[in-house]
């Protein structure tokens, strides 16, 4: 997937008002419109151009796009960067921005990793009017990231939220937002924190909306999660592999004793019951941890080392390593 530089695109700075970005897109809409351009390749600039306006004209979407920094260039390898939207407040269920679904064909790859497939858009406006000056404020959203060891045992954190808003200048701006909130022990990815009242403010005596934290776990630098299953690279001595050993190992809820069966190969993994994510409630089944075997080898860096791994090269002559492969 190819990185699109929006401003490049409409021809503007990166600090261009958003009349800037009005006058820029009705120019250059005229210009490449299909019905009415001579220029070549009009229709593939026309939906590029729409793309780019349908990003910079929205200051929570042109925010967040803002958020991947300047260094990247059009047409350069791009995946989001992990967590790239995380802390973003925004009226969208989800990432900053939605897609407007009546051009959801019109999208490129690139859009949608960073706004999502097009007819998701949450409603705005709250939960509607409760008389005739009277409005409940709109309900918000955003992603955040907290460590897996928080999901084990619950806790109380500090965010920092950032909301985009367009300035008397017509340019956006960031204005940030701090928030205690509390993580529930056993919650999971993609589970919702609702923090009641404080969504966007109501209209006359309208309460305000809630705020929505959509959960992420940091990329640890141990552990990986499915769902509440938690996954741990284990490394073990071949020697622990063949013969099996009584070893210790971590857990995000502590060490624990494991024992290695003997004749173990790479990739086997051992279960632990009940040892992942804990159950939301105390009836509530909690998630496996799972070992999952990697032999290390000592490095042959010595003479003693080298012929120790030659003595065992000769105790198993008939020894295949590579028998499946056909060689």
């Amino acid at each position: 997937m190819e990185f699109k530089d929006y401003y490049k695109v409409m021809g503007l700075a990166r600090d261009a008002s958003q009349d800037d970005i009005k006058r820029a897109y009705r120019r250059l809409a005229r210009k490449y419109h299909p019905d009415v351009s001579k220029e070549a390749d009009a229709e593939r600039q026309f939906k590029e151009l729409g793309e780019a306006y349908e990003v910079l004209r929205d200051a929570e979407k042109r925010a967040a796009y803002d958020r991947l920094g300047p260094d990247y260039r059009a047409g350069q390898d791009f995946q989001p960067p992990p967590g790239w939207d995380a802390g973003f407040e925004s009226a969208g269920a989800g990432r900053a921005g939605r897609a407007d679904p009546s051009q959801a064909q019109d999208y490129s790859d690139f859009f949608e990793s960073l706004f999502g497939q097009a007819g998701a858009r949450a409603e705005r406006g709250g939960r509607g009017a409760r008389g005739a000056f009277h409005m409940q404020g709109e309900d918000r959203h955003a992603r955040i990231q907290i460590d897996l060891e928080d999901a084990y045992t619950g806790a109380t954190r500090m965010i920092t939220l950032e909301l985009p808003q367009v300035d008397d200048q017509g340019r956006v701006t960031v204005k940030e937002r701090q928030l205690e909130f509390k993580i529930p022990r056993g919650v999971r990815a993609g589970q919702h924190i609702r923090l009641a009242g404080q969504g966007g403010p109501g209209l006359g005596d309208g309460k305000p909306g809630d705020l929505y934290l959509q959960v992420e776990f940091r990329t640890h630098a141990q552990y990986r999660v499915d769902r509440r299953d938690v996954y741990l690279d284990l490394p073990v001595a071949p020697w622990e592999a063949a013969l099996g050993a009584e070893i210790t190992v971590p857990t995000p809820s502590g060490q624990l004793a494991l024992t290695i069966p003997p004749g173990s190969n790479a990739g086997r993994k051992l279960r632990v019951k009940g040892r992942g994510i804990p159950g939301a409630t105390p009836d509530a089944a909690a998630g496996d941890f799972y070992f999952v075997l990697q032999i290390v080898t000592p490095g042959a860096d010595s003479d003693r080392a080298r012929t120790a791994y030659r003595e065992l090269a000769a105790q198993f002559p008939a020894f295949r390593p590579r028998a499946g492969l056909g060689v």
